[in-house]
Order: C-alpha cells, then sequence, then structure tokens
C-alpha cells in the first residue's frame, strides 16, 4: 500500500510541478516563441513548410538556429530527454518515421509522420502535448494545434529541443 501510495504522491508532484512549471517559471525563449505561436494561430507562417513555423519562432525569439549546413538544419537547440527532463512550452520537435496508433470510442486510428517538425504549445501532463504545427492534414498550410501522447507512438523517434540563446548554450 504505501508504495502505491507514494508512487501516486510522486506523480501527483511531477503532474503539478510541471504546470506550475510551465507558467510561472518558463524559460524567456521558450515564452518568446509560445507568444509568438498565440500571434499567429490560425496564420501561414513563411511558405507554410512545417520547419517555417519553427525557423521563424526561432528567429523571432532571438534564439540560436544553426543553418550553415546540411548537418544542423534540424538542430534547434540543445536536446532534452523527456525521460530526464521536463519538456516545455516552446520546444521544438522533430519527428522521423513516427507512426502513432490510438483509439476514440471503438474506432483504432493510426497516423504516421515521415518527417515532420512542431513546436509544444502545451503541456497538459508528463507525456502529453498540444502542440502548434502547420503544414497538416487538419490545419494545411496555417498554424493549428493538435494532441500528441508520447505513449501511443509504436514506431520512429522523436528529438525534443530546448531554444538556446547561442550555440555554445546548454
Amino acid at each position: 500500500m504505501k508504495k502505491v501510495r507514494n508512487g501516486f504522491f510522486v506523480l501527483a508532484v511531477l503532474i503539478i510541478g510541471t504546470s506550475v512549471l510551465a507558467e510561472s517559471e518558463l524559460p524567456q525563449l521558450n515564452r518568446k516563441i509560445v507568444d509568438f505561436l498565440d500571434e499567429v494561430m490560425g496564420t501561414q507562417v513563411d511558405r507554410g513548410e512545417c520547419w517555417d513555423l519553427a525557423s521563424v519562432a526561432l528567429q523571432k525569439s532571438g534564439a540560436y538556429f544553426d543553418r550553415s549546413s546540411l548537418k544542423t538544419i534540424y538542430q534547434f537547440g540543445r536536446i532534452v530527454d523527456p525521460k530526464k527532463e521536463i519538456i516545455l512550452p516552446g520546444d521544438i520537435v522533430q519527428f522521423e518515421k513516427v507512426e502513432l496508433k490510438y483509439q476514440v470510442d471503438d474506432a483504432v486510428y493510426t497516423e504516421s509522420m515521415a518527417h515532420h517538425t512542431a513546436i509544444v504549445y502545451e503541456v497538459t501532463s508528463p507525456g502529453n502535448f498540444v502542440l502548434a504545427h502547420q503544414n497538416t492534414s487538419f490545419s494545411g498550410r496555417k498554424v493549428g494545434k493538435s494532441p500528441f501522447i508520447l505513449s501511443q507512438m509504436t514506431k520512429g523517434k522523436v528529438t525534443f529541443y530546448r531554444p538556446v540563446s547561442d550555440k555554445y548554450s546548454k
């Protein structure tokens, strides 16, 4: 019984801590990116490509984004491991060959993202996010929001990036 209670308590603290951190202690660059998303929601950013949203958000926030080499074109900041650190609103997400599977009522759905870039707009609980992105089936080339639940991922790779002020930031 104690283990269950303690585990529940730790989970509750983690969930509450995530919400509190996201609201009151969001790093300045992340806050600027979320503010930018609020400004452009429902509009097309640049050409409307998925990674245009991340590129412009990083530029507008003053974050570092090195596009000088094809090797770093999708290096949106410092890599964040969601198993070790809290993912925050304003973090950039890169999807590679990702497949999702989930159930709504009696129907089972699958989605795939061969190569896609999005931004965490909101963290609803650990591993559950609201993403802002464009060039999607639901919002077209305009910025829209959709849920993403990490545990629904059955295949592929997701990389989270924390915006940084310069290439030497950790």
